[in-house]
């Protein structure tokens, strides 16, 4: 799998794909994979806000439980409706397929996550 360069990541298996002031965040390939079949997405509420580092919703699959972390701090503007209905899109189409959309409190912060050849260094291991 070659991974998007137009994206950020962060050690827990987070991606974000900025955009002027907000940002997409959804999970990786690699994620994906370790999960299996995803059948359940549990995410904030828009007008929520979500930390760096912290938890901001989880990702059931037919494997497990896991918690998805926000690998930027911001107010929740938009969630993916469709994961509701299709959370199997995060199996097909793991960096089209975003979860929440965030302003972001600080627009430098996500300058501090992993490019994707460290990223890929990451996952190599």
């Amino acid at each position: 799998m070659a991974y998007p360069t137009d994206l950020k990541y962060t050690k827990e298996h987070e991606w974000i794909r900025v955009d002027g002031d907000t940002g997409a965040i959804g999970i990786t390939d690699f994620a994906q994979q370790q999960l299996g079949d995803v059948v359940y997405v549990e995410l904030p509420d828009v007008g929520a806000t979500i930390t760096a580092g912290q938890v901001f919703g989880t990702i059931e699959s037919v494997k497990a439980v896991s918690e998805l972390f926000a690998p930027v701090s911001g107010e929740v503007v938009a969630t993916n409706g469709d994961l509701k209905d299709r959370p199997d899109q995060v199996n097909s189409k793991p960096h089209e397929t975003w979860m929440v959309k965030v302003k972001l409190a600080n627009p430098g912060e996500a300058a501090s996550l992993m490019d994707t050849a460290a990223y890929e260094a990451l996952i190599a291991k």
